[in-house]
């Protein structure tokens, strides 16, 4: 579990292709501190699995599934990337609850300034705008961010500028591919609520 605060920007060393799975080289010593194999490290809202570290990089197994669920395909030797450790049990919990469960891969369809607030719109993958409302949680390339506004399968977020500086939504533009995961309370209400309402349907 995370929380959608980013820790460190990593840089991508290579991402290497043609086999299942895929193996991606990061370097980033910062997440690398208390790391060991088989701990999970969110890469851009993915959660991956530590496979081997040294001197300030680490490699990950990247599955076909995945890669096809997300952008990490994308990624080229020298791209920037967010990362965050998993959460301790008695850490904040500073952004919202993450999986590291990508839902889908959104697009940048506009980014303008206002009064010191960059507005970031994304156009949603089909099916998950029913998840998302202003002022709830969406996690986009794994930062913890705040609905400004919904229309229809768009959304618009306010970045601040120390999330600008801080993670890789600062150089994000229009036409770029991004991970988004919706709140996962929203899922269990839909599941929970799609199970009680034929019951409350019978008992009429």
């Amino acid at each position: 579990m995370f929380t959608g605060i980013i820790e460190e920007l990593g840089t991508v060393e290579s991402l290497t292709l043609g086999a299942d799975p895929a193996r991606l080289r990061i370097r980033s010593p910062q997440v690398l501190e208390g790391i060991a194999l088989g701990d999970s490290i969110a890469v851009s809202g993915c959660c991956l699995t530590v496979t081997a570290h040294e001197g300030g990089s680490w490699t990950a197994d990247v599955i076909s599934t995945t890669l096809a669920a997300t952008s990490l395909g994308d990624l080229a030797a020298g791209d920037r990337v967010n990362l965050e450790r998993c959460v301790r049990a008695d850490g904040r919990l500073d952004g919202h609850i993450v999986q590291g469960h990508v839902d889908g891969v959104g697009t940048v369809t506009g980014r303008e300034e206002a009064d010191g607030t960059t507005l970031l719109r994304l156009a949603l993958p089909a099916g998950l705008s029913r998840y998302v409302v202003a002022k709830g949680s969406l996690a986009v390339d794994g930062v913890s961010l705040t609905v400004a506004a919904i229309d229809g399968e768009e959304v618009t977020l306010g970045l601040i500028p120390e999330t600008l500086s801080r993670t890789t939504l600062g150089v994000r533009a229009v036409g770029d591919r991004v991970n988004l995961e919706v709140d996962v309370l929203a899922k269990y209400v839909e599941k929970l609520t799609a199970s009680l309402l034929p019951a409350a349907e019978d008992a009429r």
